[in-house]
């Protein structure tokens, strides 16, 4: 049974850890939808199944299934990986599913988010997505965890935490007018704390260039240790991702953690602009309230939009010379650590890439 929580996790001595701590295992949800998927999302399965395959080499992973793909998805799925039917709208599962909190006694409890797709009916990306809002409640059933209900319209791919109090997000995305119009960044913040139990809030301006998600924090910098940053960067001055990723550096080199410390930041460079073909434009459903997939749009190409896991990061590739670069790069970060790359294109035209469809479950912490 999942107990709801009448408190906070701060109250409660639970906070979020880092990505790079520990995991029990990775949720993922599965794509489907014609309106967002090319070709009734066949492409994307088969991305999404190379990337739950990379993954399940680290650590276990559950992928979430609307119940009419659920045959399809267990025959493509690797025996190793757990599939069970949650109902969905579309498969963010960073965005839309639970973050996970951990105490110093074992405990782990989920947080439930509110979600609306990105921005609601002012500028979200689809509707509905009250199957996409009810997913954090149905996962943590099934873990058998308590949550929190958190007051506050956020998704998951807009935050990083370094595990040790600091949390990393854009302005872009959080004080967006269409998620918490009615809070200041102040109220913000607190609610960051209570739930996360974080202490400082690192305040970067934009997000990517052309993400549709309001410039997501994991499309532009990844805690890799704490003290320690990758960003999302080019030396292309007429690229307009130079300016953001110009200006995230020098918040970054202003900013010191919830420890006091100074942040080191690696340039982790973008590849050339990847760029929406006519046949794959056309490969996609035209349905209105879906934000369209047009010829000629730049996606947002970026490796920091990696995930690590027990033993490994996956990182997306997109047949670019920068995908060998990446993987040197990564190497020197993450010294204990395999690095993967997933062709990861017919992700990134659905919008996001493998952070986004990956959410990690903490180990618990061993109890003191």
């Amino acid at each position: 049974m999942s107990r709801l929580i009448e408190s906070t996790p701060r109250q409660d001595g639970f906070w979020m850890p880092a990505e790079f701590e520990p995991h029990a295992g990775t949720w993922m949800l599965w794509p489907e939808r014609p309106d967002n998927w090319r070709l009734g999302g066949k492409p994307a399965q088969r991305a999404f199944v190379a990337v739950a395959s990379a993954i399940a080499r680290f650590e276990p992973v559950t992928v979430g299934v609307n119940h009419r793909q659920y045959d399809n998805a267990r025959n493509l799925l690797p025996p190793d990986v757990r599939v069970v039917e949650i109902s969905n709208n579309d498969s963010w599962m960073r965005d839309c599913g639970p973050t996970f909190v951990v105490n110093d006694r074992g405990g782990v409890r989920g947080v439930n988010w509110q979600f609306n797709a990105w921005g609601g009916l002012t500028s979200g990306l689809y509707f509905p997505w009250d199957l996409d809002d009810a997913v954090p409640v149905k996962a943590l059933e099934i873990e058998r965890l308590d949550r929190y209900d958190a007051p506050l319209v956020l998704e998951g791919g807009s935050i990083h935490v370094d595990g040790e109090g600091t949390l990393f997000t854009t302005e872009e995305c959080l004080l967006s007018p269409s998620r918490n119009p009615q809070l200041s960044r102040t109220e913000i913040e607190r609610l960051l704390g209570d739930y996360l139990g974080i202490r400082k809030v690192i305040w970067l301006g934009q997000g990517f260039i052309d993400d549709e998600t309001d410039g997501h924090v994991d499309n532009l910098v990844c805690p890799v240790r704490p003290g320690v940053v990758a960003l999302a960067w080019t030396d292309d001055t007429a690229d307009p991702q130079h300016a953001i990723s110009r200006d995230a550096l020098e918040r970054l080199g202003r900013a010191t953690d919830a420890k006091g410390r100074r942040i080191e930041v690696v340039k982790l460079h973008i590849p050339e602009p990847v760029i929406i073909s006519q046949a794959e434009s056309d490969g996609v459903d035209a349905v209105n309230g879906t934000l369209p997939r047009k010829c000629g749009d730049r996606m947002a190409a970026s490796y920091v939009n990696y995930y690590t896991c027990n033993g490994g990061i996956v990182v997306p590739g997109f047949g670019d010379p920068r995908d060998a670069d990446a993987q040197v790069t990564l190497r020197e970060l993450y010294p204990g650590r395999e690095i993967v790359t997933v062709p990861a294109r017919e992700i990134l035209l659905g919008g996001g890439n493998i952070h986004c469809i990956t959410q990690q479950q903490p180990m618990p912490r061993k109890a003191t």
